[in-house]
C-alpha cells in the first residue's frame, strides 16, 4: 500500500461510489476506482504520514458519534506533519434556521415523502437514517480538538485556509454544507 502513499499525496475518504481521479480514493463499500476499501474504524491501509492532505465531503456524518474522533485521530494519523483535513459537513444550524424562516425551498425532501417543514427538516438531516452525527461549526472544532489537530478553521465553499487550493476540488453541496480545515 505504501506505493499507493507515494504516487499520490492527497486522500479523499468517504469518496463514495464515484472516486476522483488523481486522489486515493478510500470508502467501506467497493467501487471501480476505490484503491483502500474498508472500515476506516479498522485502520486505514496508509503509513503514518503519508498524505500532505485530505478530504472527507459528507462522509464523517455517517460514523456514530462515539467513533468520530477515532476516525478524526485515524485520519491525522495518515497526514503528514502540518498535512490539512478538510471537511464538508451538512450544517445543521443552517437548516435549522431556514426552517425557522419557513423556507421549503432549501430541502431537498419532496411533499410526496413528507409534507411537513419540520418533518422535512428531520428525514433532509438524518438522510433517511444514514446519518449518525449532526454537526455545527462549534461542534465540529471541539471534535477535530479533541483528536488532537490544530489550527482549525471555517471556510467558505471552494476556498481554502491551506495552501494546497486543489484541496477544494471535490467541495460540492453548496447549499447545505458547513467547511472546515483542521492542521496536523
Amino acid at each position: 500500500m505504501s506505493t499507493v502513499a507515494t504516487r499520490v499525496a492527497r486522500l479523499n475518504w468517504g469518496c463514495g461510489p464515484t472516486p476522483a481521479p488523481g486522489w486515493i480514493n478510500a470508502d467501506r463499500v467497493p467501487a471501480r476506482g476505490v484503491e483502500l476499501c474498508r472500515d476506516i474504524r479498522e485502520g486505514l491501509a496508509l503509513p503514518d504520514g503519508a498524505m500532505e492532505y485530505a478530504v472527507a465531503m459528507h462522509a464523517l456524518q455517517d460514523v456514530p458519534y462515539l467513533d468520530v474522533v477515532p476516525v478524526l485521530k485515524e485520519l491525522r494519523r495518515v497526514l503528514r506533519p502540518g498535512g490539512v483535513l478538510r471537511l464538508g459537513l451538512p450544517d445543521l444550524e443552517r437548516a435549522l434556521a431556514a426552517c425557522a424562516r419557513g423556507a421549503r425551498d432549501y430541502f431537498y425532501i419532496p411533499d410526496a415523502e413528507v409534507q411537513t417543514l419540520t418533518g422535512k427538516l428531520i428525514v433532509q438531516m438524518t438522510w433517511y437514517g444514514s446519518v449518525r452525527t449532526p454537526f455545527t461549526w462549534e461542534f465540529a472544532r471541539e471534535l477535530l480538538d479533541k483528536a488532537g489537530f490544530c489550527r482549525v478553521v471555517r471556510c467558505a465553499f471552494r476556498l481554502t485556509a491551506s495552501e494546497h487550493t486543489a484541496i477544494v476540488d471535490l467541495d460540492n453541496r453548496e447549499r447545505e454544507s458547513l467547511f472546515v480545515e483542521a492542521v496536523r
